[in-house]
């Protein structure tokens, strides 16, 4: 694969909307806005994507996430996905084969991701979102990135 986006997961899950909710698809999981619309800039530029989950790891849109939670990678460590597990998500899932990687998230995610690819030089970095200074400057900036595509 060319190109794969990293994308955020969100606070806001369908769970909030409907508790009712049993098991999901990863890409029918999450629902705020910032994840909304990464998942929609990959979508119309064709792009591979996966969300990075302080929880589970990296969710291709068909995984499934069980049930709702509420974990974030500023969490204690004890509560969070180990780097080892990223890793090995990493290759079984066979992420490592693009060879481009654009980055659709804040710095925190960008952090574990440099913290957990032991080739980084490997591949081509894309940060679309780098330097903004919160939500609402990433969703301006999604919003002027998918009208140039």
């Amino acid at each position: 694969m060319e190109n794969l986006c990293i994308v955020p997961c969100g606070k806001k899950k369908i769970w909030d909307i409907k508790p009712q909710t049993g098991a999901v698809y990863a890409k029918d999981a999450y629902q705020g806005t910032l994840h909304k619309k990464c998942q929609s800039f990959a979508d119309k530029n064709n792009y591979p994507w996966v969300i990075l989950s302080a929880k589970h790891g990296f969710l291709l849109p068909f995984d499934i996430v069980p049930e709702n939670y509420d974990t974030g990678f500023h969490f204690p460590k004890r509560e969070v996905i180990s780097d080892s597990d990223l890793h090995s998500q990493w290759q079984t899932k066979k992420l490592n084969e693009t060879k481009s990687i654009i980055l659709l998230t804040g710095q925190k995610h960008e952090k574990v991701m440099h913290r957990i690819i032991k080739n980084p030089h490997h591949y081509t970095w894309v940060t679309p979102l780098k330097g903004c200074r919160g939500i609402g400057d990433m969703l301006h900036r999604l919003n002027e990135i998918t009208t140039k595509h």
